[in-house]
């Protein structure tokens, strides 16, 4: 019972370092400084609970209050599935890795729930292009995290962890972290690959979102990347396993690393149309997760 009440506040710290992160990166490429980056997350939470709500013409405003609800709920399950150390996890799920997968699909039913409940234009259109991409990412992040599983010869994250207590998987298969962050990105709807949101659609699916409710999607969307972050540290990069400090130290560490890669990439990329990603995931990146896979298969099999 004590781990499952400790799922909550990771949720919220996932949330709130993904936040940070992302300022951080926003600060550093400025050429500005890090100064007072620890408080400004909760100042702007604290002037969106007090800003001004827009409403649309018969929005569906159940669905609107649903959509970040269930992406905070798939991020709590999905911290809940990594273990911060060993015989540490709160959730010990013999097939992890399937029900990582059905949590990336869910979240893209989620996103498009967003984009629906406006009922506008621009949000029902980010939705529609939002779940094409998203049919993509779906097909690379199954072939990266099949391609984790089999030097364990298991589903389970404990396992698929201690299988890299000698090596890590992101040595084993350098092509695997790099796709799976990409994932990350797409799935979160973070720069720069906001599907579901961009300046031509004037802000896509939140684009009539304000105040407490743009503050909530935000922040369920936060939580989730955190959550990737935390799985790729687990599946690619030891997890636990590390020199002089605890397991629990090493993965907050890792997690830590992987949410400032994403932040930089928000503010050092261009962003991408998801046009332009469906496109190159098929040409591009569906072949590199191959070609993981197959390099996943014959390290297996040494």
């Amino acid at each position: 019972m004590t781990r499952v009440l400790a799922v909550g506040p990771l949720v919220v710290a996932g949330a709130y370092a993904a936040a940070v992160a992302r300022l951080a990166a926003a600060s550093a490429a400025a050429g500005h400084g890090l100064r007072g980056l620890a408080a400004e997350p909760l100042r702007r939470a604290a002037l969106a609970l007090v800003q001004q709500r827009l409403a649309t013409e018969r929005p569906d405003a159940a669905s609107r209050a649903l959509a970040p609800a269930v992406v905070a709920a798939l991020a709590a399950v999905g911290l809940a599935l990594v273990p911060l150390s060993r015989g540490w996890v709160v959730v010990d799920a013999g097939a992890g890795i399937v029900v990582w997968g059905s949590l990336e699909a869910l979240a893209i039913a989620a996103v498009y729930l967003h984009g629906w409940s406006a009922n506008s234009l621009q949000p029902l259109v980010a939705a529609y292009r939002f779940t094409a991409a998203g049919l993509t990412l779906l097909l690379l992040s199954m072939f990266v995290l099949i391609g984790v599983a089999l030097p364990a010869q298991s589903l389970r994250l404990a396992d698929v962890v201690d299988a890299q207590a000698g090596l890590w998987n992101v040595l084993r298969q350098p092509l695997g972290l790099p796709l799976f962050l990409v994932v990350a990105l797409g799935i979160t709807s973070w720069p720069p690959l906001d599907l579901a949101g961009g300046a031509d659609l004037a802000g896509g699916t939140a684009a009539e979102a304000s105040g407490p409710g743009r503050l909530a999607w935000t922040a369920a969307r936060a939580a989730l990347l955190a959550a990737f972050a935390a799985m790729g540290a687990a599946a690619f990069l030891g997890g636990w396993h590390g020199p002089w400090l605890p397991g629990p130290a090493w993965m907050a560490v890792k997690t830590a690393a992987l949410l400032a890669v994403l932040a930089a990439a928000g503010v050092r990329l261009a962003g991408l149309r998801a046009e332009a990603l469906v496109a190159r995931g098929w040409t591009v990146l569906l072949p590199l997760a191959f070609a993981d896979l197959a390099m996943a298969g014959l390290v297996a099999q040494l």
